[in-house]
């Protein structure tokens, strides 16, 4: 036993020697109690009974050196492709004119209307005018002839008077205005009252369609 227990020794000693071409020295030592050991390179403590032996290590051999593969050839990249010229952008169309929107006609504003009078005349005829001393009016007179009779022989006689007219109030203007369109109504369809010359109703009538009165 040992025998083979040494003998391990002596191997794992061999094997755990650089693998290098030298010399191995092993010393084989027993003491006083008998016990053996083994030393790799020591000489035996002193008071031991000293075995040495020299062991020649054989040069490892060399494994060929490793040949490298030839290198693959580079796969050839693709060329480039050219440039493509930058895209030319359109020139921008101008954007056709926006038509003229027709002319509108400008609403005039309206105004108030004029001033009015209520005017009375000799006999208490009321009307409405717009002057306020209206030329006078011939009231006719009563003339007794020489035998003491109303017949004229000669012709009739009339006293010239003056209408009177007072303003009419600002707040009733608009009613006045209506008032003198409606009475030229009435003269155009009944007859009757002084004459007004067509031209003269018209603007009358327009006076109030245009002023504030009429929506």
């Amino acid at each position: 036993m040992r025998r083979l227990h040494i003998g391990a020794l002596a191997l794992s000693f061999v094997l755990a020697m650089p693998a290098a071409h030298a010399q191995l020295v092993i010393y084989r030592c027993t003491d006083a109690s008998g016990a053996v050991t083994l030393q790799n390179g020591t000489p035996c403590p002193k008071g031991s009974k000293q075995q040495k032996k020299v062991m020649e290590t054989p040069a490892p051999t060399l494994a060929p050196p490793t040949i490298a593969p030839p290198a693959l050839p580079s796969p050839a990249l693709p060329s480039p492709a050219p440039p493509q010229p930058a895209p030319v952008a359109p020139a921008p169309v101008a954007p056709a004119p926006a038509p003229t929107p027709p002319p509108q006609a400008v609403a005039t504003p309206k105004q108030p209307p004029p001033a009015l009078f209520e005017c009375r005349t000799w006999d208490n005829t009321r009307y409405f005018g717009e002057n306020p001393q209206p030329p006078p009016r011939c009231a006719p007179m009563q003339v007794t002839g020489l035998d003491g009779s109303n017949a004229m022989a000669g012709g009739a006689a009339c006293q010239m008077m003056d209408d009177q007219c007072q303003p009419v109030a600002e707040a009733a203007l608009c009613d006045a205005w209506r008032q003198r369109v409606r009475e030229l109504d009435a003269r155009a369809t009944f007859g009757g009252g002084d004459a007004v010359p067509p031209e003269e109703a018209e603007r009358i009538r327009r006076v109030l369609a245009d002023s504030t009165c009429t929506p």
